[in-house]
């Protein structure tokens, strides 16, 4: 199969999109800039084994576009960019494919600045700096994840206290999927304000730890659509809200970390109409590329909470004119995103 950009659903007016190739390391990269309007693009670099290419370009593009809503909806000076290597995390990696990729990113001149994502870890990003300097989450300031957690809750607080006129999370039940760095963190700040977790993930080791540090419920991967909850958080794979699943959601509001929740656009209106309030993933998860943008652009850290605590209050923007204008709280979100980048 043949991908034709183009063509591709999830093209978007993007401003570049360039193909890497390096035979010596095995390089197969594709970089995608989607919009530049507020600074140079960026965004992290995935490491997936692709069916094919057309998935490979099919990906990019749409996560490419996502962080360019992400960056401008979270105030930030910078537009939105991805890149995804085809191959295998676990088998194909190599300094020189990710040194590779640093001189395929030099080549660029700036447009973009990469960093960690799903299948690569700063150590990988610290070969693409020996050469380049257009990349961000060496890991100089810690670990992002945290900040993405913090996000999450905050936007989650919001959410509790539009929809439930609420204050406290105490005695609320939070279905949660995924335990990954940002999902544990996230459980952990639940459960500390008084919420009982039921959770779901493939690693068994994580749910034997959330079963014993949390007190969590464990449920099937499945199941956690079925569970009678305050909240669902999805932070594992995209797309978990979708018309096969959407019947099955007990819950009064989705807040989690994951990339791309709705299946399809017309997922945020079937949401409101079934009396659920979305928290728009790229809204409540921008924790983290906040503290990587803070980073690189070597601004004050100690600046990077109340930068990121701002979420909630965006969220809560987002919230009150969705209300007012009968509209999905995605659409509102895609919108505010819009003016900021929007020339």
């Amino acid at each position: 199969m043949t991908a034709f950009v183009f063509s591709e659903p999830n093209f978007d007016a993007h401003e570049q999109v360039v193909f890497a190739c390096e035979p010596k390391s095995g390089l197969k990269a594709i970089i995608a800039v989607h919009n530049t309007n507020l600074g140079p693009a960026m965004g992290g670099c995935r490491m997936w084994n692709y069916r094919d290419e057309a998935q490979a370009v099919n990906d990019v593009l749409r996560l490419s576009r996502g962080m360019t809503y992400k960056n401008a909806v979270a105030g930030l000076p910078i537009g939105g960019g991805k890149s995804v290597i085809i191959g295998n995390p676990k088998t194909d990696k190599t300094p020189a494919l990710f040194e590779a990729l640093g001189e395929a990113l030099e080549r660029l001149g700036g447009r973009y600045v990469t960093a960690e994502d799903v299948g690569t870890h700063h150590h990988d990003m610290a070969h693409v700096a020996s050469k380049t300097s257009y990349v961000a989450g060496l890991g100089a300031s810690g670990d992002p994840s945290p900040y993405t957690a913090l996000g999450c809750f905050v936007g989650a607080q919001a959410a509790v206290k539009h929809h439930l006129g609420r204050d406290s999370m105490e005695g609320l039940v939070v279905a949660l999927q995924g335990l990954g760095n940002v999902g544990y963190d996230y459980a952990r700040r639940l459960k500390q304000a008084g919420a009982r977790l039921i959770v779901a993930d493939i690693d068994q080791a994580a749910l034997e730890r959330a079963q014993a540090e949390l007190g969590a419920q464990v449920v099937a991967v499945e199941a956690i659509y079925d569970v009678e909850a305050d909240i669902y958080a999805p932070c594992a794979l995209g797309a978990t809200l979708n018309l096969g699943t959407l019947d099955r959601l007990k819950a009064r509001i989705v807040a989690g970390a994951a990339n791309n929740q709705l299946a399809t656009a017309e997922i945020g209106e079937l949401l409101r109409q079934k009396g659920v309030l979305y928290a728009p993933d790229f809204v409540i998860n921008a924790g983290g590329i906040i503290k990587v943008c803070y980073e690189y652009l070597d601004k004050p850290e100690n600046e990077v909470e109340a930068h990121v605590r701002r979420i909630g209050e965006t969220l809560a923007e987002v919230f009150v004119r969705a209300d007012r204008e009968q509209l999905p709280t995605s659409t509102v979100a895609d919108r505010l995103a819009e003016a900021r980048f929007k020339r």
